[in-house]
């Protein structure tokens, strides 16, 4: 362990617990999309609108207020600001229930995505500090494990409470909570050293955004995974958010049988693919570095036809059971890229180089993805009907195969970008 790196035992307590908060994060991001068909029928609007509700009105703020909030973390006390993001979306998921009209609920998934700007980059930053560099991208497919967990609970509460209670209730159920855990995370986390756990003999220098803008425009690799990211998770999210749509018109069943089935898959399949590509990569990159994008781009690769066959079987049975396969294929990328981006860059610009992927991820994924699928079952719906939402999933689902592409290219140039003079140095 290198000198002044933290203890392992410790690392794993803050792990756990950022993972925790993970959890939370797409607890309250995700929701909406179980309650999505009672919510539009409440308030009256269309895919479209919803399309925007869960995507654009979303991660625009979250891009947006990503940079500047990772430029605070990357200067400053990142539990600090992980504690006071979480206090805020979590707040602001429990006033979404109070909404009485679509303007207000817009301007309160607006909070929310402003305050889960301030989880993903310094969560990023602070476990590469408590991490080497060979047990990463397992210990942030850990962290990532965090995005199917959460929709497991988000389509487990969500479907349940919606049945039972109605969708306002279920807002303030999954809200709530996560206010007792900001207060955890302010006074259990330590701000370890950082650069520690890279074996760095002095603290890094902070580094400008001017340099530190330049310094990621030279580093190929980093753009082409970055890109790859976004298009995986302009499938990915569009499927987050219409899937369970998508099994209510075109297999009939309820919000909490969907809740529970697809939440079901999505949690476990989604963590064993995540892990399962952290490990991997771990293993398989002390061979060769560029494992660390192959296995992204063999995973993407695989997840289409899988993916397709989900969306055109007839039987629900046989849909549920093809889901394992292409949530778990679809879920690998998540450690192995953000660990290369952190491996990448210094310690004192991790955060900033973390907000600047999720930027064009969510931007691209969160922002487009979802928005996407409401305007083709708007245009398709006409000719198809419920099935519309059927083709417009398959349609967005083949960028997967335009995202594996940019991982295996980021590969031709990984083992050199990680090689230039400087780039684990203080200055």
């Amino acid at each position: 362990m290198p000198p002044g790196a933290p203890s392992p035992s410790y690392a794993r307590y803050v792990l756990a617990l950022l993972f925790v908060v993970y959890v939370f994060n797409f607890i309250d991001r995700q929701i909406l999309a179980i309650l999505l068909e009672p919510i539009k029928a409440d308030l009256g609007v269309s895919d479209t609108a919803m399309g925007f509700l869960t995507g654009i009105a979303f991660a625009l703020f979250y891009t947006v207020a990503g940079i500047p909030i990772a430029r605070l973390a990357d200067r400053s006390s990142r539990r600090t600001v992980i504690a006071v993001g979480l206090a805020l979306w979590s707040a602001m998921t429990a006033a979404s229930g109070l909404a009485r009209s679509f303007g207000q609920l817009a301007l309160a998934r607006i909070g929310v995505g402003i305050g889960e700007a301030a989880c993903t980059p310094p969560a990023h930053s602070l476990l590469a500090d408590y991490f080497p560099p060979e047990r990463r991208a397992t210990a942030l497919a850990v962290y990532g494990m965090g995005i199917h967990v959460g929709i497991l609970f988000g389509f487990l509460v969500g479907g349940w409470m919606n049945e039972l209670f109605g969708w306002r209730n279920a807002l303030y159920v999954v809200g709530l909570p996560g206010l007792v855990l900001a207060v955890v995370v302010r006074l259990t986390v330590r701000e370890p050293e950082r650069g520690a756990a890279d074996g760095l003999a002095a603290p890094p220098v902070a580094v400008s955004m001017r340099d530190a803008v330049h310094e990621v425009r030279r580093l190929e690799s980093l753009r082409h995974m970055t890109l790859g990211a976004g298009l995986h998770s302009f499938a990915g999210y569009a499927l987050a958010a219409w899937g369970p749509a998508f099994m209510v018109r075109v297999h009939h069943m309820g919000t909490a049988e969907v809740g529970t089935s697809l939440g079901l898959i999505t949690g476990f399949s989604g963590a064993a693919g995540a892990i399962l590509g952290g490990i991997l990569v771990d293993r398989l990159g002390r061979r060769d570095a560029r494992w660390a994008l192959w296995v992204p781009a063999i995973a993407s690769t695989l997840e289409v036809p899988l993916l397709l066959a989900f969306l055109l079987v007839p039987s629900r049975t046989t849909a549920l059971v093809v889901a394992v396969p292409a949530i778990l294929t679809g879920a690998m990328w998540l450690g192995p890229v953000f660990a290369s981006s952190q491996n990448l860059v210094r310690p004192a610009m991790r955060a900033f180089t973390s907000a600047l992927m999720l930027f064009v991820v969510n931007l691209i994924g969160l922002g487009l993805g979802p928005q996407a699928v409401g305007v083709l079952n708007d245009g398709l719906g006409p000719r198809f009907g419920a099935e519309a939402i059927r083709y417009s999933l398959c349609l967005v689902g083949l960028t997967n195969l335009w995202a594996a592409a940019h991982f295996a290219w980021a590969a031709r140039t990984f083992r050199a970008d990680l090689a230039r003079p400087g780039r684990s140095g203080a200055a």
